[in-house]
């Protein structure tokens, strides 16, 4: 009977410990919820009754604070960013998670240098890039400095959110590949990072969400021109910088807020986007599977 009576107590014990620790869960999810979404309605109410067409206009004035300009600058960063990060990272990945030896030490230094500079403050990277791309490769504060920084900022993302989606694909697709007489290299880029590719292309959009709202490193090394950058080695600021640039004047808050709000469905459009195309490429493998 003591038994039955201490195992009871247990049970008891771990169901309100369970019941506690879902409550806490339920409320760190509202809370971050009615956080995201009271944020979002605050931005939205403030931006929406500014956003005219003068506020597009293709040439920047200090009337009408166009964010055109800074438009295509966020869209050429990106772009530069990813095609310099995405590649390194997703090769990087491929070596830690298919070739590198379980337990190599180099893998562990790799992985441990990649945790570091994920962590490392955004202004930490912005120092780095003036010192090293603006004055000791004597780029100046150009387009090209500022993508190769957050270049850096955002490999060790895409590098340990790749390696965390090829891990998850189960050995039997290499097995199954190493059966049907498919080398490693065929059975890497023909099976594995297909059927990882909904787990890369996550990592890609948390990478192009910091690039839209990256400014403390950009204004060190692309700087605060208010114009479409006709070079990349001409300096040009993107949305987030002509934001900052915008409240720090004091004088056009409201188009602030209406940049704010660009700059949201703009994300959330990105977002939308990449979870369709991970959703057909995830829908792709899965066919090829069956078939």
């Amino acid at each position: 009977m003591s038994v039955m009576n201490a195992s009871n107590k247990s049970k008891r014990r771990v169901d309100w410990v369970s019941l506690l620790l879902r409550a806490l869960v339920y409320a760190a999810a509202a809370a971050t919820t009615l956080s995201a979404l009271g944020m979002i309605g605050f931005i939205l109410v403030k931006g929406v009754p500014h956003i005219t067409a003068p506020l597009f206009a293709w040439r920047y004035t200090s009337d009408n604070v166009s964010l055109t300009p800074a438009l295509i600058n966020t869209a050429l960063m990106t772009a530069l960013a990813l095609a310099i990060a995405a590649p390194l990272g997703i090769l990087s990945a491929v070596y830690l998670a298919e070739y590198a030896r379980r337990g190599n030490r180099l893998v562990k230094v790799i992985r441990m240098a990649s945790e570091t500079l994920a962590g490392v403050p955004s202004i930490v990277f912005g120092l780095f890039g003036f010192l090293f791309f603006v004055i000791a490769l004597k780029w100046g504060l150009s387009m090209l400095a500022g993508g190769f920084t957050l270049a850096i900022m955002i490999l060790p993302l895409i590098m340990r959110t790749a390696e965390e989606a090829m891990l998850a694909v189960p050995d039997l697709y290499r097995e199954g590949s190493f059966g049907l007489g498919a080398g490693r290299l065929r059975t890497v880029f023909r099976i594995v990072l297909p059927a990882a590719s909904p787990g890369i292309l996550a990592g890609i959009i948390l990478s192009i969400g910091r690039v839209i709202g990256e400014s403390a490193a950009l204004i060190l090394t692309a700087g605060t021109a208010a114009k479409s950058s006709a070079s990349l080695m001409k300096s040009g600021r993107t949305m987030a910088v002509h934001m900052y640039a915008l409240s720090n004047e004091g004088l056009h808050i409201d188009e602030t807020y209406a940049t704010a709000v660009v700059l949201i469905v703009l994300v959330a459009l990105i977002n939308a986007l990449s979870s369709w195309a991970a959703k057909r490429a995830e829908a792709a493998m899965t066919g090829g599977a069956d078939e």
